[in-house]
């Protein structure tokens, strides 16, 4: 009789992420990041697979879609992420605390939306 059958592909959360269990920031799975400047040698192995998915001069991507690709739990990418965020290896085009755009900017796109009306 054989002991428990380990899977080789299978690897605990808490080891990708660096021992981390929770992200630092907000960062919501359809937060849109884009990679910044930065070395990713120094990087462990998946953080440098989700830098690995921002091509030159590809836009941005969802968290989600970020874990859909790299087939990870989100909650393991949503660490991974802010981590990217804090390092200076990735930046999000709207603050991932807020969430939302700046009040004036929605006002701007009202009034331009009012006069095609």
């Amino acid at each position: 009789m054989s002991g428990p059958r380990h899977d080789p592909d299978i690897v605990r959360p808490y080891v990708r992420t660096g021992g981390r269990v929770r992200p630092r920031r907000d960062v919501r799975l359809e937060s849109v990041v884009i990679a910044a400047a930065g070395p990713v040698a120094d990087l462990g192995s998946d953080a440098r697979l989700v830098m690995g998915l921002f091509a030159v001069g590809r836009g941005g991507l969802a968290v989600a879609d970020i874990a859909a690709a790299l087939r990870m739990p989100p909650s393991t990418v949503r660490i991974l992420v802010s981590f990217l965020v804090d390092t200076g290896h990735l930046t999000s085009p709207v603050a991932a605390a807020l969430g939302r755009p700046e009040t004036d900017l929605m006002r701007r796109v009202l009034d331009g939306l009012r006069e095609l009306v």
